[in-house]
């Protein structure tokens, strides 16, 4: 991994401004760009990271031959996709205060769980100090911070990718990499390659290890939808294709080397799990294979022996106040890391811990209440039984017969069963705005 330096970013967007011009005169309006015609043909199975790309390609190919669950499931995904269509681009510079760094590309968040314990005055304008309600997201943290838009830059180009590849319209495509564009690439909108901001506690923290969720939890979701978009997508260039690829390498080498990034990857709950689903992630879409095998290889000892018991609870997860959100959350992890172990030749579905612990295991203990069989025996403030859907989808996918014969009893995720479309868990019931 090497630095690249913001005035190569700059001269990368030059460089393709003149390119796209020049292309404006040599070829006609009328052409099709080399995305549209390319779906009109057999399309390039994306080089995801998570997601199986060939999976995607034979769906895409029977949704083509007229496959009519799947030509619902698409009408599921455009429904969502099109409420992005006029949102965004959103920017980390648009926040009314940047970061204690002073730097305004820099990311800042806000720890959800902590809240003023005294009266603000003019004194004390924070209400200082911030004292822990774990499972109570403290609402002042969706304002004037980055955390939201992020949400919404995941959110949307995860949407928008998958409805370009399935329906081959345009407007998808093109939206999605404006919104990567700038956020990511453009030099004066861009975010700096580092998360020394996230989570930040008034009065307490400028920023903390633990702010990495921020973006461990979903953006290998983004990796994918930009391979996605790799695949000849209109309006995605290959000057973006270069820069993005800076930027991931960057935010590769900081998440690796920086004193948060280690702490992170310490962690020994689901904050070093998904650590380690995003660097696997970036390590693979990067280039360095070695990295991404390593890191799923060791998650066999280091995350599921430790996680998980051998009646497949999850201890860490069952003592939160949000114990069925919380055990989903984690298996999320687990199980998009177990798809990266795919790619280089890692399996660990059919991992055994010594004392017979398992991501089946793990799987089979949420059945009970994910089919509404049982209710779930532990402390939970706002119970979503749709949380388990993507879970149990991944477990039947992987061979598990309980987890088969539990896939018609889920409950259905509010947005529609997308699973056919991106086989890959997301978490369904986001406590994130």
């Amino acid at each position: 991994m090497r630095g690249r330096t913001r005035q190569r970013l700059g001269a990368l967007l030059t460089a393709s401004a003149a390119l796209a011009a020049l292309a404006a005169v040599l070829v006609p309006a009328t052409s099709s760009s080399a995305g549209e015609a390319r779906h009109g043909n057999a399309r390039e199975t994306p080089a995801t990271v998570v997601i199986d790309g060939q999976r995607m390609r034979d769906a895409k190919a029977r949704l083509d031959r007229g496959d009519p669950a799947l030509r619902e499931t698409v009408r599921a995904l455009t429904v969502s996709a099109d409420k992005w269509l006029n949102q965004g681009p959103w920017t980390v510079t648009d926040k009314p205060k940047p970061a204690p760094s002073g730097d305004p590309h820099d990311y800042l968040s806000q720890a959800p769980y902590w809240w003023p314990s005294q009266p603000r005055t003019e004194e004390n304008p924070w209400g200082c100090p911030y004292v822990q309600r774990d499972g109570e997201r403290n609402p002042e943290v969706d304002t004037g911070t980055d955390r939201p838009d992020i949400g919404k830059v995941f959110n949307s180009t995860t949407s928008l990718s998958l409805a370009w590849y399935y329906t081959g319209e345009k407007k998808y495509a093109e939206h999605a990499a404006d919104i990567l564009r700038t956020w990511f690439v453009a030099p004066a909108t861009r975010m700096n390659p580092n998360l020394n901001h996230g989570q930040f506690i008034p009065c307490k923290y400028d920023g903390r290890a633990i702010g990495i969720i921020d973006f461990s939890q979903q953006y290998t979701s983004v990796l994918d939808a930009l391979a996605i978009l790799e695949t000849g997508a209109p309006g995605w260039t290959r000057a973006d294709r270069t820069a993005m690829r800076a930027w991931n390498e960057d935010f590769l080498d900081w998440l690796v080397n920086s004193p948060f990034g280690k702490e992170e990857s310490a962690a020994r709950n689901n904050h070093g799990t998904f650590m380690d689903m995003q660097v696997a992630g970036l390590a693979l879409a990067t280039g360095d294979k070695a990295l991404a095998r390593r890191i799923v290889r060791d998650a066999r000892t280091e995350r599921i022996d430790t996680q998980i018991g051998g009646d497949g609870t999850q201890p860490q997860e069952l003592a939160r106040t949000r114990s069925w959100h919380y055990s989903t959350f984690s298996l999320v992890a687990h199980t998009r890391l177990a798809d990266i172990g795919r790619h280089v030749g890692v399996d660990l579905w059919n991992h055994r811990g010594p004392d017979g612990q398992s991501l089946f295991k793990a799987v089979e203990y949420l059945l009970p209440a994910a089919t509404a069989n049982t209710p779930w025996p532990h402390p939970e403030m706002e119970f979503h039984r749709y949380a388990a859907s993507d879970i149990v989808h991944a477990a039947a996918d992987a061979g598990n017969r309980k987890a088969r014969a539990a896939v018609p009893r889920l409950e259905q995720p509010p947005a529609g069963d997308l699973w056919a479309l991106r086989p890959a868990a997301e978490q369904l019931d986001s406590i994130a705005p």
